[in-house]
């Protein structure tokens, strides 16, 4: 009989916010699949969990769930953990998870923290919508040209960033997202939890007055519905739809009738490129 792979949720920093249920889990299980297993003891003596540990980390990911592939089909119960948050969002987890299922291996889930949401939730933003996008590319010109494509994105959109990029990548979101409401999120949940709102600029004034370092999330308004978007950015989705089947005349209609522009002069301009 295979056993069972449990996806836990574990404090995003602050010890107190864990489940009752991923508490009893960490106890029940055989085994805990841990992404950095010195990180994890901290938590799991916090509580006396005393249980073999697997090291689980991104760049042995693939061979790492192997061997864990090969406790669970021996009927080995396996506890999924990251270092902070829920497995497979911006952490390793996401390989296991789906050779589980692949492999008929239960997979339950056990939900807790998500510093994406706990974001969202503080931002004072929209939140009936919105995008998660997690790390930017690190080259700029790579982030630069994906800010260019998410300009025209109507949802809420939610941004991981490391202390030492934090500075560039707000000031490519000050050119690329002028004047759009924003929210910066430092340390949640931990001693030195910081909340910056208003506009891109704003909050770059803000932050030469703080000590940079910790880790950021930065929840972003969308375009709104009304608002006019430049040409190029109307070519760029159109031809996203190109790429993805669509004819042209139909591509140029949906895109002109969601942001209210000329199909004719949309139309022209999308036959200056080469798709």
């Amino acid at each position: 009989m295979k056993g069972t792979l449990y996806i836990v949720s574990t404090p995003i920093g602050n010890l107190e916010d864990i489940t009752l249920r991923a508490l009893r889990v960490l106890k029940q299980v055989d085994v805990i699949a841990a992404e950095d297993t010195r990180r994890s003891l901290k938590l799991l003596n916090h509580y006396g969990i005393k249980k073999p540990l697997v090291s689980y980390w991104k760049e042995k990911e693939r061979s790492k769930a192997e061997e864990i592939m090969r406790r669970l089909q021996a009927g080995e119960s396996v506890a999924l953990i990251s270092d902070a948050g829920t497995p497979g969002i911006s952490d390793p987890g996401s390989i296991l998870i789906k050779m589980s299922i692949e492999e008929g291996v239960p997979v339950i889930s056990i939900p807790g923290p998500s510093a994406c949401i706990a974001a969202l939730s503080l931002s004072g933003l929209p939140t009936d919508q919105f995008t998660f996008i997690g790390f930017l590319p690190v080259k700029q010109r790579q982030r630069q040209k994906m800010l260019a494509e998410l300009s025209i994105d109507t949802k809420t959109m939610i941004f991981y960033e490391a202390p030492h990029r934090i500075i560039e990548m707000l000031l490519d979101m000050e050119a690329i997202f002028p004047g759009r409401r924003a929210a910066l999120v430092k340390e949640l949940t931990k001693m030195h939890e910081e909340v910056l709102r208003g506009n891109i600029s704003d909050i770059l004034g803000s932050l030469d007055k703080s000590i940079i370092a910790g880790e950021y999330i930065l929840v972003i308004e969308g375009r709104k519905r009304n608002e006019r978007i430049p040409t190029q950015d109307a070519l760029i989705e159109v031809y996203s739809l190109l790429k993805k089947g669509f004819g042209r005349k139909e591509a140029v209609k949906r895109v002109a009738d969601q942001y209210g522009i000329s199909k004719k002069d949309l139309y022209d301009s999308s036959l200056n490129k080469i798709t």
